[in-house]
């Protein structure tokens, strides 16, 4: 169900504009050299950026290089293929791209930037994309794309004695900051201005952003942040299981000999002979995930906001109502039970509690809560209540509780992804009166968000910084209202729970 969704998710993402060769060509310097790109309306695009070069032949799974000056005029002028991903179509490894899309008239324009990073668990999705909505706007929008899967969170000990710091399995990571660093440094060249960028994702880009905005390799790179579903805040551990820890380097190491030996494989060199096609082949969903190696996730993200160790940036981010939908499915009491205490052990009891069952179909319902709140609501909440409590940054919480019509496969509320249309503003088409009236608000606030660092402005509904305990959880469902953090009960047990396991 998950590759269904991400395929169709990624799909959606790619309805592309016709780039004409008759279109007007535009031109630009970056440190690497002239570029240019395509005049498209009203506004120019740059498909094609390389950040780094082409992680091929000995430098896969090697951090990233940073792209060399070329010679000449590099032309961007469409988007390159997708990374490497199982069951989809064309694909290169040479992927480390990024897209540009600028309304702006002269290099002085200082336009503030948004940048997306896609989801799709770490495996899948892509960057190509437009967003006219947001550069109607007056932003600069860049799309990065990054190593997926086993090409980008692959860790072993041989890699890892390669390696400077001595570590390995973040390459997908360390691709987005190299990213990051190429935007920061550039895109004053686009009309953006380099001290009013916004980093952005859902899902697995939302999660990314959340392990941005305590690097301590991104400091000073970006202003903001919106995170959509994302966040990464759970104990760290060398077993990585269920969603419930994230892996230690020496533990993923671990991992990638047992994936080495799954390959038939007798060391790193005989796996980077491997066609490209058999490991990706060979990965299943969540396998490889980003590890914790102390240097671009420095810790248990946890304790570095209790700490203070992270970057101190205004934030909005969020969830939806009902997205643990998709990722589940309906099965026996008996087993739900028994996958229950193997999972949570002595917080077993308490947690059943809450989510009680007697039939199958009751079941499917209560492992769809159980995901919602333990992977996606609670590492949202607890980064607010954290950053909240240390920071005088703007911190704004939403949750996304609008069925448009069962979008996705969720029968009860908003399915993993729904918020997204309402942001973004495709397929609208299907919206009632009411909900484009929400899509029109929506967008505006995440706009206003990427030029002020405050989504509100005159004719909005208010939505002030969030606090905890008190109604200032914006609650997007048939209109706009304060609200307290919903499912709180539920959010109290996984902190009880997740802090026993830290």
């Amino acid at each position: 169900m998950k590759s269904l969704f991400f395929s169709l998710a990624a799909s959606l993402m790619l309805a592309l504009p016709v780039l004409s060769q008759a279109q007007q060509i535009s031109k630009t310097v970056v440190e690497q050299g002239e570029i240019e790109g395509v005049v498209h309306d009203g506004y120019v695009l740059y498909p094609a950026i390389p950040y780094a070069e082409a992680p091929v032949g000995d430098l896969r799974w090697k951090a990233p290089v940073p792209k060399k000056p070329w010679q000449g005029v590099y032309r961007a002028e469409k988007f390159a293929p997708q990374p490497p991903q199982p069951g989809r179509g064309v694909s290169s490894e040479d992927c480390l791209y990024l897209s540009v899309q600028t309304p702006a008239k002269s290099k002085d324009d200082k336009l503030p930037v948004f940048v997306m990073i896609h989801g799709g668990a770490f495996l899948t999705g892509s960057y190509a994309g437009t967003q006219d909505s947001f550069v109607k706007e007056g932003i600069v929008y860049v799309s990065i794309e990054y190593r997926l899967g086993v090409l980008g969170f692959f860790s072993h000990p041989e890699l890892s004695k390669e390696s400077p710091n001595g570590v390995s399995g973040n390459q997908g990571i360390l691709d987005q900051i190299c990213a990051l660093k190429w935007v920061h440094n550039n895109i004053a060249a686009f009309g953006g201005d380099p001290d009013n960028i916004t980093i952005a994702g859902e899902s697995a880009g939302g999660i990314s952003v959340s392990i941005l905005c305590a690097s301590p390799m991104c400091k000073g790179l970006f202003k903001r942040a919106i995170s959509e579903s994302g966040g990464s805040f759970c104990p760290i551990s060398d077993l990585r299981t269920d969603n419930i820890f994230l892996g230690t380097a020496k533990g993923m190491e671990q991992n990638g000999l047992e994936f080495q030996k799954k390959m038939g494989a007798k060391n790193l060199k005989a796996l980077r002979n491997l066609p490209v096609e058999k490991l990706v082949s060979g990965t299943n969903m969540e396998e490889f995930w980003p590890v914790v190696d102390g240097i671009a996730i420095a810790d248990d993200q946890y304790k570095l906001y209790e700490s203070g160790n992270y970057n101190d940036v205004d934030i909005l981010i969020g969830t939806n109502s009902d997205e643990g939908w998709m990722f589940t499915r309906e099965t026996s009491v008996e087993d739900f039970e028994s996958h229950i205490r193997g999972t949570f052990g002595d917080f077993a009891d308490r947690l059943l509690a809450m989510y009680p069952v007697k039939t199958p179909a009751e079941v499917h319902f209560a492992l769809a809560d159980i995901f919602r709140d333990g992977h996606f609501a609670w590492g949202t909440y607890a980064w607010a209540n954290l950053q909240s409590a240390k920071s005088d940054k703007n911190v704004y919480l939403y949750y996304f509780d609008q069925n448009s019509g069962g979008f996705m496969g969720s029968p009860r509320g908003a399915n993993h992804v729904a918020e997204m249309p309402f942001v973004y503003g495709w397929g609208t088409d299907r919206f009632s009166d009411v909900e484009k009236s929400m899509s029109q608000i929506m967008s505006q606030y995440w706009i206003n968000f990427v030029k002020t660092g405050n989504p509100n402005a005159p004719g909005l509904p208010f939505w002030t910084t969030y606090k905890q305990g008190a109604p200032t959880v914006m609650h997007f469902r048939d209109g706009f209202r304060l609200v307290n953090v919903p499912n709180q009960e539920q959010l109290n047990f996984f902190e009880d729970f997740f802090k026993s396991r830290r």
